[in-house]
């Protein structure tokens, strides 16, 4: 149908092509005919009058066919552009379609890498909020030593500044007082000298007196105390025991040494000579036996022998034994009772058994050393001193006082 209705409209449209141009031919074979004649000017304008009225009748008869062709070209035009927009538009749609695809994957590409972005900074942000607390904690731990420590400075110094403008002449015996109960600590904690400690305790407690202050009645009764027990402690002349046994050890090297020691011989009876004949034998026997006595006798001996030692024995004794003499003295100033006992007891063995027990230094030394090992060394000394702790109290009471007055006379 459309190629039968395109067929009836091109056939119109040649027809008025043909008239046309037909008309056109006719009016240029007039005009070349007008030329060539050259007629004159009234026929110029008569003819040119007639010209124009053909022309505008021509026209008037290919107007209504021009708009018949230009309607139908529109119609066709138009099919193609909608044709042509719909292709168009579908093929736009199509990428469109694609674009908000791939538009929609990269938009959660970017949320999911936003999400991450925005752990790693939440993460950050904690790290970072833990260690400035832990820094801030630690600048706030520096400052409040440092703190600490100045008004530790300050207590001091004010401490000193009070001791310094508050002091009064009775303070000075307080502090002598102070420093000979700590002197006799010493001397009894360190050197067990319970003598000198005991009269150093009475030095202070002769400077506490002095002071005639009441309230230091408590610590007079703490110092006393003390003093009775430091009395009670037993004396040790550890100076005579050191020499005595010095003195035994410079006697080792004149100790005789004992001989070897036989055990008893047996008792043999003496067999006489028979009157009877028949013992003859016996008799000469017996009479032989006496002859030879005169010359070599012959004893025999049950039992160990203990033999003489050699010189080098014999030095290496005395030496050995000086060595526990030397034991002894070292145990009497530590105060070890069981070591000093062990020494001079093993000393005392070894001279019974290898010295002359007949000899009268031996017995001397072995009765020294006898009597020296039964000695007491070890004596149990105090835990401490109750009038330490109790002076000290005094000391700082006294100088709490001095600094609360100073403190508010300076307010």
């Amino acid at each position: 149908m459309t190629s039968k209705n395109k067929n009836g409209q091109i056939e119109p449209e040649k027809e008025n092509n043909s008239t046309v141009e037909e008309t056109a031919q006719a009016s240029t074979a007039d005009t070349a005919a007008t030329d060539t004649e050259s007629p004159s000017a009234e026929n110029k304008a008569a003819e040119s009058k007639v010209e124009d009225t053909q022309k505008s009748d021509v026209k008037k008869d290919q107007q209504p066919a021009f708009e018949e062709k230009q309607g139908k070209r529109g119609v066709k035009l138009g099919t193609i552009a909608i044709i042509i927009s719909l292709l168009f538009g579908g093929g736009l749609t199509f990428q469109m379609q694609q674009k908000n695809a791939e538009y929609q994957a990269k938009i959660e590409a970017l949320q999911s890498q936003l999400s991450q972005t925005e752990s790693s900074l939440k993460q950050d942000l904690e790290a970072t909020q833990q260690a400035t607390v832990a820094k801030a904690t630690e600048i706030a731990h520096r400052a409040d030593t440092v703190l600490e420590q100045q008004q530790k400075s300050i207590e001091s110094l004010q401490v000193a500044l009070a001791d310094v403008k508050g002091r009064r002449p009775n303070d000075w015996l307080l502090a002598e007082a102070d420093y000979l109960v700590k002197l006799a600590g010493r001397k009894l904690f360190l050197e067990h000298d319970a003598v000198s400690a005991t009269e150093l305790m009475e030095s202070a407690d002769q400077r506490i007196a002095a002071l005639n202050d009441p309230s230091l009645v408590p610590l007079r009764k703490a110092m006393a105390k003390d003093i009775t027990q430091l009395k009670t402690i037993p004396l040790v002349d550890r100076e005579g025991l050191v020499l005595r046994i010095t003195a035994l050890q410079q006697q080792v090297d004149s100790l005789p040494l004992a001989n070897a020691l036989l055990p008893e011989a047996e008792q043999v009876e003496e067999k006489a000579v028979s009157e009877d004949l028949n013992d003859w034998q016996d008799n000469l026997m017996t009479s032989l036996k006496d002859f030879s006595e005169n010359f070599i006798t012959f004893r025999t001996r049950d039992g160990n022998v203990i033999p003489l030692l050699s010189p080098q024995q014999h030095f290496y004794l005395k030496e050995n034994i000086k060595a526990k003499l030397e034991t002894a003295i070292k145990a009497v100033y530590v105060e070890q009772q069981d070591i000093y006992t062990t020494a001079l007891s093993t000393a005392d063995k070894w001279s019974g058994s290898f010295f002359n027990q007949e000899s009268n230094s031996v017995k001397e030394f072995n009765s020294a050393l006898a009597l020296l090992s039964k000695q007491k060394i070890q004596v149990e000394y105090p835990v401490k001193l109750e009038t330490q702790q109790v002076l000290s109290d005094v000391i700082r009471d006294r100088l709490r006082r001095e600094v609360t007055t100073l403190i508010t006379e300076e307010k």
